[in-house]
């Protein structure tokens, strides 16, 4: 009775995950057990690790074993340029997709007072202690063009208006290799409005 009661445990420990219901967490659980256990120990015991050594970085809000993550630590990365996300994936993303050499900030949501993201949440009065700090010409907002989105992004914006920063927001609209009878008329709306020349 208590390898059932172990068993359902483990299920209902996985279904924290993202995306994992009850038959994902299932299979997880009975692959585990069946035909993994080294696995499971592994995760287990990186799983503990990661939860009791990885916190936020101290400059960026990026998750970190150290104080400073290694892209706030890197002397070689563009001091004038903080760039301005929602979540830690999307710096990979950034990183991984673009050219980009500046610094980053992870607010963590975006402003959404009905969910309890106020200003405090998003720590941007950490992000107004870098303004003040002085030194940066350029904040880049990469967030959503949601309401809240767009309502964060306004709110940042006033906030390095204060300070005499240049504030750009990333390109939204159409994906590349998009079809414009595809898309929603809000993002091909907002794509019309920010053409630009070529």
């Amino acid at each position: 009775m208590s390898e059932r009661s172990l068993l359902n445990q483990l299920i209902d420990a996985l279904r924290c995950l993202p995306g994992v219901g009850p038959k994902s967490a299932q299979r997880m659980a009975f692959h585990l057990l069946d035909h993994d256990r080294e696995g499971g120990r592994r995760l287990a015991q990186v799983m503990g690790e990661a939860m009791e050594r990885v916190n936020r970085c101290g400059r960026c809000r990026t998750l970190s074993e150290r104080d400073l993550c290694a892209l706030c630590s890197n002397p070689n990365r563009d001091q004038s340029l903080l760039c301005v996300v929602e979540t830690a994936p999307e710096i990979v993303a950034i990183e991984q997709a673009t050219g980009y050499r500046g610094l980053y900030f992870v607010l963590g949501g975006r402003l959404s007072p009905l969910d309890g993201m106020g200003p405090e949440e998003l720590g941007l009065p950490a992000l107004e202690g870098r303004l003040r700090e002085g030194g940066l010409s350029e904040v880049i907002l990469a967030v959503s063009a949601t309401v809240e989105g767009i309502a964060t992004s306004n709110f940042i914006a006033d906030l390095a208006a204060r300070y005499g920063v240049k504030v750009t927001r990333i390109a939204h609209g159409v994906p590349l290799g998009g079809e414009l009878g595809q898309v929603d008329g809000g993002t091909l709306a907002h794509a019309f409005a920010g053409r630009h020349s070529i």
